[in-house]
Order: C-alpha cells, then structure tokens, then sequence
C-alpha cells in the first residue's frame, strides 16, 4: 500500500475511493459507507463520522483516541446493504496499535439504515454475533 492508497483496503488511491464520499458524495452501499468510515477513523475525519452515525446512537460528544493507530481492515461479509436495500449487516475486523505498541483488533457486525437516500451507521454487535 501507498501513501495514496485508500486506507479501506479496495487498493485505489484515497481521493477515487473513500475520499469522495468523505467529500459528501454518498456512499452507494452499506459496505460502502463501512469502508469510507474506517478510512474516517484512519484520517480522524470526526466531522465524516458525525455525519454518517445515526443519531440515536451516535456518542455526544463523539472523540477519537489519539494513541489508537488503525492499521488494516478485513471485511468478513456483508448481508443486504444493496442499492435497492433499506438496511443492512456488515462484519468486518479492524486491526489497531496504540502508542505504546499494543496491537489489537475490533470484530463486530455493523448495522445500516439508509434515510433520505443516504446509508447511516446504526450501531454494532461485538464479536460478530448476531
């Protein structure tokens, strides 16, 4: 991976990928909207995050960690989420290290809505279960 390379993982560069729906352009699917979160998280793009957390469960005030470093995303499965879906799953781990070196992952199963034509995220069951 490059400099340039989207940290989601699909291998194009960050401004073709999740960079435009980090621009505001919308995300086309469940996953889509998954991955151009991760990639927010990567960047610290709080604004992004905000903006796609559905707020009845989005944290107040949402804040980020700073020792935290993602390092890789693997997606797992995506269930709906399609462009004729209204909501749907995706389970995917990402990978982390902090500042004194401890390295970590978060697995979860990722829940989706779209609203007014725009995919939001939901909330997570830990651990991928259902």
């Amino acid at each position: 991976m490059t400099s340039d390379d989207c940290p989601c993982g699909l291998g194009l560069p960050y401004d073709d990928c999740c960079g435009r729906l980090h621009r505001g352009e919308p995300a086309p699917t469940a996953e889509a909207l998954m991955r151009s979160r991760y990639s927010a998280f990567v960047h610290g793009d709080i604004d992004y995050l905000t903006r796609t957390w559905h707020p009845s469960t989005r944290p107040q005030p949402l804040t980020l960690d700073p020792a935290l470093r993602w390092t890789g995303l693997h997606v797992i499965a995506a269930t709906r989420g399609g462009l004729l879906d209204d909501d749907g799953e995706v389970e995917f781990v990402a990978r982390w290290e902090d500042a004194d070196g401890r390295r970590g992952r978060n697995h979860e199963r990722s829940t989706f809505v779209r609203e007014r034509g725009r995919w939001v995220y939901v909330d997570a069951l830990p651990d991928g279960r259902h």
